[in-house]
């Protein structure tokens, strides 16, 4: 375990430094890089020491969906798999 630093406005401290906002904090620190495709889900769960499924959970008790597409994409993966199955919709 490595120790960071951050700068941070005094108005943030309290919010910052709440015990049951640790992870949390730690994995909208790890969010970005799930977006952007440089870790997956997986790779951050493992660095918060945890299992995919509950990192899952945590984003999405923040309002952040597993699943991140239009209707339009949707569809079109549904397509595509039915496709891929011999089936039409």
């Amino acid at each position: 375990m490595q120790t960071a630093t951050i700068e941070i406005t005094t108005a943030m401290e309290p919010y910052v430094n709440k015990r049951d906002m640790w992870l949390k904090q730690r994995a909208m620190l790890l969010y970005p890089y799930i977006q952007n495709g440089t870790i997956s889900h997986g790779r951050a769960a493992e660095i918060l020491e945890m299992d995919k499924w509950s990192l899952i959970q945590l984003y999405g008790s923040m309002g952040i969906p597993y699943i991140d597409m239009d209707e339009a994409e949707l569809e079109r993966d549904i397509a595509n798999a039915l496709a891929a199955c011999g089936e039409s919709k």
